[in-house]
This record gives structure tokens, C-alpha cells and sequence, in this order.
């Protein structure tokens, strides 16, 4: 796809991939081949002129391939000038680890910006944490360090010593959580780490958050700042500011702007916009959240199109997460709306322990967030994993996360058919194979209005109309049963036939 988009006339490769590239599209020189190594010694070593404008293309760089067509960043030199002249300039000389594709802005900072300084970069062979790790175990005292906040405590398990390892921590790629950031600096007191923030049309970051050992670190870090020659706007759905606490999205306006996506106008038209704050300006929607605190600093709030609405709630799944990392246990945590039965989208939780300690974890949470959050942002089940699944550039992997394991029939079997239709009642609502007598309701995924799913099922099958305070204060078929007999005598009369008014 990208050979295609590009339109690209030669491609340089080596013998090792030269098989797997498309046909026609375009030359493909393997550049360890012994006949393109002759030809290449045979041209000229004349460097020739070329004429170079801030405005010409640097690199286009594809991105968020996952959520549709892949579309590509056309960054050009000035931005990337801008971008490499102000991170050298905050990060200091000294080297840098090099531990992932080219393909990803994050090796913007890892390869230019030590450069630029006259650093050395040390490339990892095997790449992600692990190869990150062997690389700081043989190679100490870089100037920074480019990484995404997962790989922090995946490191913290792999180096035996982080204190040396680089003087700057660079964190980008998605919100960083602030007990990952104290957890680190336990770690490496003597370092600090930044929240680097910047979606790939800006030119890898444009905003940013510092924070040392004996720092106050909110459960979300904020992004800060913007860097030098940028501008970022909070607005709101009629592109007026937002007022200093009121959330609304970040816009970015600047010397760092791309120039759009290659061959893809319409796009371009959507997500660069004029600015109403600078005559023939642009300026990027991110699709961000934001909102200004009352110091200054900028807060992040999760993605606009990661809303879901479950049951008629608008909720931020970033916000229930930060909830499940409060927790003292949980080291890591993530929330998605699932719909493993159609038309039944529910909050679902995935944590990572910080001990073995996991038997009672998920109900632990659960009442941990229950006394946080409103009862429809608490997820209807906790899931407790060994990591939370990575894609290949270490964010988090939304796609593999697994379908929550329900438990249930653990108790005694029916002492009586009234239990045992109650059991099977509740089965038919929460869409499980069965139900125990001692089951929670609500424990095993049930909602408000699954309740009133679940009273319409028990008056089918016992004739019986309870309210739905009954079913909340006894939430399981063995309670329940004890409150059937109470009443019996509420039961809706049964149907029959009435004369019409022409028959009267």
C-alpha cells in the first residue's frame, strides 16, 4: 500500500526483503547485491547542489493504519528543524538508544536530536523493551532515552540498575500515568522524565511536562507546555476558548504543522483548519481532549472518539482507567466498552498486579472504583493479566485484549423449582450458560437496565411482579427466592377480551 500511495520510482532495499516487494511498482535495488555495489562505485562522487526550502518535504511518515486507511504525514524540513532544534537544545548533548522501526516519529528524538549534538545512537538489535534493556546494561550514561510509557516498567523489571542508565526520559505515544513516573524515579532519582506530547502531524511533539524525583505527580501527567515557535488551543464545538477547568479539544498552530497528508485533500481540509487566531494561519485538530488548569498547564484528557455511551452514559474510558490505577495493588490498568453480545456494550477492566497477591484483585477494584466513580462508569468486570498485550511500537493492543471470564455456579445447586427457575431466569438475561443459586447479579455483569430485563423474565416464569428495589437488595436467586413469597399477591392480573366500543 505505501509503495503504491507514494507513487515511488526506486526503492532501495537489500537482498533480504527484495522478494517480498510488489512487482511493478517502480525499481528495486538491492543494495547488497555485487552488480548494484559495481554500479554504485561507478557514479560520480560529486556532491551536487541541491536547493533546500523550509517548506519541501522532510519524510512522509504513515499512520493509524489500525483505525482505517493508512494515510500519510507529509512533514516538511522547517518543521523538523524546529521540532530537532528545540528538543537539542531542552535535552542536552549525549547519545541515545535507538530501539524501534524508523517507521515510528519516535525515532525522530532517538536519531536526529543526539546527532545534532554531536551524540553517538546505539542501535538494538532485537528492538522493544527487552532490547532496550541489553542496550543500557552494556551502554550507560545516554543522554536520553525516547519511549513509550509502557516500556517504563517493563525496563523497571529488566534493568538491575536504571540509576545511570540515560539523564533524560523522553515518554510519548499515549497519556502517562503518574505512577509510572514515581515508580521510575524511585528508580533513577537522579534523572527526570517528560511527557513529551504530539500526534505525528505535528512533527513527533509539541508540548511538554517535566517532572523530578520529589515532584507532586497527579494520577495523570499533564502535557504541559508548548515548545518553541507552537501554539495550542483548547476550544470548544464553535471554536471559541474553553474557560481555564472546562474541557475541550487541542488545537495546534505553529512552526511544526505538516503540510497535510500526501494525496489525500479532503483529509487535509478536515484535520488542518484556518486558525480565527492568526490571520492565514492553520492549525491541526487532534481530536484531543484538553483543558487549561489554573497554573497554566495543559491537562489531557483521552481521545474525542474514544467516548462510548453505555446505557445512555457518555463516559471517557481514560477516566474510569485512571480510577483502576489508583488502586494500591494495581500497577497497570486499561478500559474498553465491549460488545461480546450484540447490543450489550459494557465497561470492561484489565489490570496488571504489582504482587502475586491476585485472588481477590478484581472484587478489590471493583469496590475501590465504586467508591470513586458513579455506578454506570464502574465496569461491569475485572480482568487481571500477567502484561497488558503491546503492538509492535508498545502501546497498548486494544484488539487483543481477551473477553472477560465469568465464574459462576461455584455454590450449591436448587434447593427447590423456584430456585432453580430463578437460576435459569437469570442465565437467559446475562446471556450465560448457567447461573448458581449464591450468583450476584450484578457481579456477573448486570445493569440497571438488565434488571428490569431480568423482573419482566421472573414475572413471565413465576407470575410474580417484584420491584426493582427487591432484585438490587437481593441480588441473587437464593435471596430472591426468600422474597417471592411476599409478593405473590402483586402479580399483574391476567388479559381478557373486551367489547369493543361498537359492541356496546
Amino acid at each position: 500500500f505505501v509503495m503504491r500511495d507514494s507513487g515511488a520510482v526506486l526503492t532501495l532495499t537489500t537482498e533480504e526483503v527484495f522478494d517480498e516487494l510488489p512487482a511493478g511498482r517502480g525499481r528495486v535495488v538491492a543494495l547488497d547485491d555485487p552488480l548494484t555495489r559495481m554500479q554504485l562505485d561507478a557514479v560520480s562522487s560529486d556532491t551536487p547542489e541541491v536547493g533546500l526550502s523550509e517548506a519541501q518535504l522532510a519524510y512522509v511518515m504513515y499512520t493509524s493504519g489500525s483505525t482505517g486507511r493508512p494515510k500519510g504525514v507529509a512533514v516538511t524540513h522547517g518543521g523538523l528543524a524546529n521540532y530537532v532544534g528545540w528538543a537539542s537544545g531542552l535535552y542536552g548533548p549525549g547519545g541515545a538508544p535507538l530501539h524501534s522501526s524508523l517507521a515510528f516519529d519516535l525515532t525522530v528524538t532517538s536519531v536526529l536530536v543526539p546527532l545534532v549534538s554531536g551524540g553517538a545512537v546505539v542501535v538494538s538489535r532485537e528492538g522493544g523493551a527487552e532490547g532496550l534493556a541489553r542496550v543500557l546494561e552494556t551502554h550507560s550514561g545516554f543522554g536520553l532515552a525516547k519511549v513509550v510509557p509502557a516500556h517504563l516498567p517493563l525496563l523497571g523489571e529488566h534493568l538491575a540498575d536504571a540509576s545511570g542508565a540515560a539523564r533524560t526520559w523522553v515518554v510519548g505515544g499515549e497519556a502517562l500515568p503518574g505512577g509510572v513516573v514515581l515508580d521510575w524515579l524511585e528508580r533513577a532519582p537522579e534523572s527526570v522524565v517528560v511527557n513529551e506530547y504530539g500526534p505525528t502531524e505535528t512533527v513527533v511533539g509539541c508540548a511538554v511536562f517535566e517532572v523530578r524525583a520529589g515532584d507532586e505527580v497527579a494520577d495523570a501527567v499533564p502535557i504541559g507546555r508548548p515548545v518553541a515557535n507552537t501554539r495550542l488551543y483548547v476550544l470548544d464545538s464553535n471554536l471559541q476558548p474553553a474557560p481555564v477547568g472546562v474541557a475541550g479539544e487541542l488545537y495546534v498552530a505553529g512552526a511544526q504543522l505538516a503540510r497535510g497528508y500526501a494525496g489525500r485533500p479532503d483529509l487535509t481540509s478536515e484535520r488542518f483548519v484556518a486558525c480565527p487566531f492568526e490571520a492565514g494561519g492553520r492549525m491541526y485538530r487532534t481530536g484531543d481532549l484538553a483543558r487549561w488548569a489554573s497554573d497554566g498547564r495543559l491537562e489531557f484528557l483521552g481521545r474525542a472518539d474514544e467516548q462510548v455511551k453505555v446505557r445512555g452514559f457518555r463516559i471517557e474510558p481514560g477516566e474510569v482507567q485512571a480510577a483502576l490505577a489508583a488502586h494500591p495493588q494495581v500497577a497497570r490498568a486499561a478500559v474498553i466498552a465491549r460488545e461480546d453480545t450484540p447490543g450489550d456494550v459494557r465497561l470492561v477492566g484489565y489490570v496488571v498486579a504489582d504482587d502475586d497477591d491476585t485472588a481477590e484483585l478484581p472484587d478489590s477494584v471493583t469496590r475501590f472504583a465504586s467508591a470513586r466513580l458513579p455506578d454506570y462508569m464502574v465496569p461491569s468486570a475485572i480482568t487481571v493479566l500477567d502484561e497488558l498485550p503491546l503492538t509492535v511500537n508498545g502501546k497498548l493492543d486494544r484488539k487483543a485484549l481477551p473477553a472477560p471470564e465469568v465464574i459462576t455456579g461455584s455454590g450449591r445447586a436448587p434447593a427447590s423449582e423456584q430456585e432453580k427457575l430463578l437460576c435459569e431466569a437469570f442465565a437467559e438475561v446475562l446471556g450465560l450458560d448457567s447461573v448458581g443459586v449464591d450468583d450476584d447479579f450484578f457481579a456477573l455483569g448486570g445493569h440497571s437496565l438488565l434488571a428490569v430485563r431480568a423482573i419482566s423474565q421472573i414475572r413471565a416464569v413465576l407470575g410474580v411482579e417484584l420491584p426493582l428495589k427487591v432484585l438490587l437488595a437481593a441480588p441473587t436467586p437464593a435471596e430472591l427466592s426468600q422474597q417471592l413469597g411476599k409478593h405473590k399477591s402483586s402479580a399483574r392480573p391476567a388479559l381478557r377480551p373486551m367489547r369493543n366500543q361498537e359492541e356496546s
